[in-house]
């Protein structure tokens, strides 16, 4: 027998041997069980922990426009849902200013937001809709915009129908064929397992008290065509209050049996009503309203285009990293200058702080909200990157002047109220924790607010609050299970203090965009309220990156460095982190003191997008335009009630 005879022979042998063994280890027949085998497979007997925890983290933008906002399509914006849903899905398409653009990772969900506010106005005129045409105002519109006055049409229906809230064509099947469209395209462009679209609009209240306060929200719907088709969107000439918003929606539920929720706009040209103490028709909070909030808002968009509304130097003089990315001049229409007091009304962590002073009256937090980042780019291109970053709206698109470009002319004629493009900033990004990009999946995160928002890079955190975490437990393979099983996510409810157990223990992970600048550290801030009622913040700086120290009272003050240069719009990763983690154990916790706790991650340096115009353009942009900043993300929450 020659060698391979004698290899195959062997083989044989050996095979037959095994499955002898394996005959005699299961002489008994399947139903003997007296002697199963160790099983070796960890994943046979997954918990229900571990079969339901969230392991993928989805990017999504919740809040952009396309040609069927009337503001947009008005403006120059020539891409309908269509293209929309295209580019975020990875495909190039041609701005509406001719330019190719591209983005350099596809999203995994997309809700095209289109205004509720004559949804549709734009194209209808493109097409001379003949039911657009049967109206007085809609023909002298259509009129205006095909003879080349495109801007005074715009601003005829700024006046006569967003300002006088008086709907200037009020045809409802005009509303029903373009709703009937954007439900196509989402139901045509959602492909489960790749890709969701979720249905929905933006529900866009321009509530006046002294000057106009920005009150917007986006609505989602978990449904598809079956259900989101049985009503039109909700706009401001129903009503610009809020409340009856919320019952719309819970009309909407009870009607359909589907599911939908709110998000409420960046706050920060809201006037100081986006967080109020008083209700918008100037009556007192009650547990009806606070609940309906609680219930049907359980996100925020922290940051966007215009602006982030995180934190504020006036209300923060403590946190050097509050300064960023704040509009804070005006109301949305630029009539007054902003009032200091105002501003405890529109930034997130105030509101969370004033949402558990809420619920020791009431007995429910109506502030109590998860944080998601969006775009609210009017130019259907969900551009978050700044190296990539295409703007506001079409006229803000990448060009050599656009930085100087007004977002938000003032209405009084003030040019120190006025909004410009150099005040924007390339955000921002909705970050989702659920087991599967599907619409449940998508939607039951947002609900349960295991979500994040980050200001246009994809910085990756995880973050779990329980009573029992060890400090080695944030660097086992398997830390999110611990996090799971033994406490709670980003969003989540800390449960009663056991017996035993004198402070909560945290942990936080953070791998840095492999596209963007390394991480420069992670911090828990947290906000309670005192034993006498009053709102306090502490900021904690529980990692930091190249190896620098954290002083005993919890800061860094070193900072990382800077690698930017200007010129040349260009930045080194020679400095900071790839990936930070820590373990934390609150050292002032107090247990009979309501609070929270969330993560903020800060980038090292990079550039900005008008860095990165002056570059390529040659522009000649002044110095107090910011060519550098830091990247960051935010998370949802974790609270602590006694």
């Amino acid at each position: 027998m020659n060698f391979v005879g004698r290899a195959l022979a062997l083989t044989a042998m050996v095979l037959l041997g095994a499955n002898s063994s394996m005959a005699q280890m299961h002489a008994g027949g399947p139903d003997d069980l007296s002697e199963s085998p160790a099983i070796y497979s960890p994943y046979v007997e997954r918990t229900a922990v571990d079969s339901n925890l969230a392991e993928g983290v989805y990017w999504g933008d919740t809040h952009l426009h396309t040609s069927y906002s009337t503001d947009a399509g008005m403006m120059g914006n020539t891409l309908g849902p269509d293209a929309a849903y295209r580019f975020a899905r990875g495909e190039e398409v041609i701005a509406s200013h001719g330019m190719r653009v591209r983005l350099i990772r596809p999203l995994d969900f997309l809700v095209v937001a289109d205004h509720a506010e004559n949804l549709g106005l734009a194209p209808f005129i493109a097409e001379s809709n003949p039911e657009l045409l049967k109206s007085e105002w809609g023909k002298m519109v259509h009129d205006m915009v095909k003879a080349g006055d495109s801007r005074g049409a715009f601003q005829k229906w700024l006046s006569d129908g967003v300002t006088a809230g008086t709907d200037p064509i009020n045809n409802p099947r005009m509303t029903r064929s373009v709703w009937d469209r954007q439900i196509e395209f989402a139901d045509q462009f959602n492909e489960p397992g790749r890709f969701t679209a979720l249905i929905g609009f933006e529900w866009t209240s321009i509530a006046t008290i002294e000057t106009p306060g920005n009150l917007h929200r986006v609505v989602i719907f978990k449904d598809g065509e079956d259900k989101a088709s049985q009503v039109l969107p909700f706009s401001a000439y129903d009503s610009a209050d809020p409340e009856n918003l919320w019952d719309y929606l819970a009309n909407y539920e009870a009607k359909t049996g589907g599911s939908v929720l709110a998000i409420a706009h960046n706050g920060n040209v809201s006037n100081g009503q986006m967080f109020p103490l008083t209700r918008l028709n100037g009556k007192k909070l009650n547990k009806d309203v606070i609940e309906m909030r609680a219930r049907y808002e359980p996100l925020y968009e922290v940051t966007q285009i215009k602006g982030d509304g995180e934190a504020h130097p006036f209300l923060s003089p403590n946190d050097e990293f509050a300064d960023y990315g704040n509009w804070d001049k005006s109301d949305i229409a630029g009539f007054k200058p902003k009032e200091d007091w105002m501003l405890q009304y529109e930034y997130a962590r105030t509101a969370l702080q004033t949402g558990m002073q809420l619920e020791q009256k009431f007995g429910t937090n109506p502030y109590k909200f998860g944080m998601i980042g969006s775009t609210d780019a009017h130019n259907s291109l969900a551009t978050t990157r700044e190296e990539n970053f295409f703007g506001k709206a079409s006229h803000l698109e990448p060009e050599k002047d656009r930085w100087e470009h007004e977002i938000i002319k003032s209405l009084s004629g003030d040019p120190k109220l006025t909004s410009y493009s150099y005040e924007s900033i390339g955000a921002g990004l909705a970050a989702v924790w659920a087991r599967e990009n599907t619409r449940e999946g998508i939607f039951n995160a947002m609900q349960k607010k295991e979500t994040y928002a980050t200001t246009g890079t994809r910085i990756v955190v995880r973050f779990f609050g329980g009573w029992a975490f060890g400090e080695e437990d944030v660097y086992r393979p398997d830390v999110v299970s611990i996090g799971y099983r033994d406490g709670v996510p980003m969003g989540g409810d800390l449960a009663s203090m056991p017996n035993g157990k004198k402070a909560p223990t945290f942990m936080v992970g953070a791998m840095k965009d492999p596209w963007s600048g390394n991480l420069d550290r992670v911090q828990i801030i947290k906000g309670w309220i005192d034993k006498n009622g009053e709102r306090q913040e502490r900021i904690y700086d529980v990692a930091v990156s190249d190896g620098r120290t954290i002083d005993a009272d919890g800061r860094c003050r070193t900072p990382v460095g800077d690698t930017v240069d200007v010129e040349d719009a260009s930045y080194l990763n020679n400095i900071g982190d790839a990936e930070l983690r820590a373990f934390w154990t609150d050292p002032d916790f107090d247990p009979k003191l309501h609070a929270f706790y969330y993560v903020r991650v800060l980038e090292i340096p990079t550039p900005t997008w008008p860095a990165y115009d002056a570059k390529f353009f040659g522009s000649e942009i002044p110095d107090t335009v910011a060519k550098k900043g830091q990247e960051r993300a935010y998370t949802s929450p974790i609270w602590y009630t006694p």
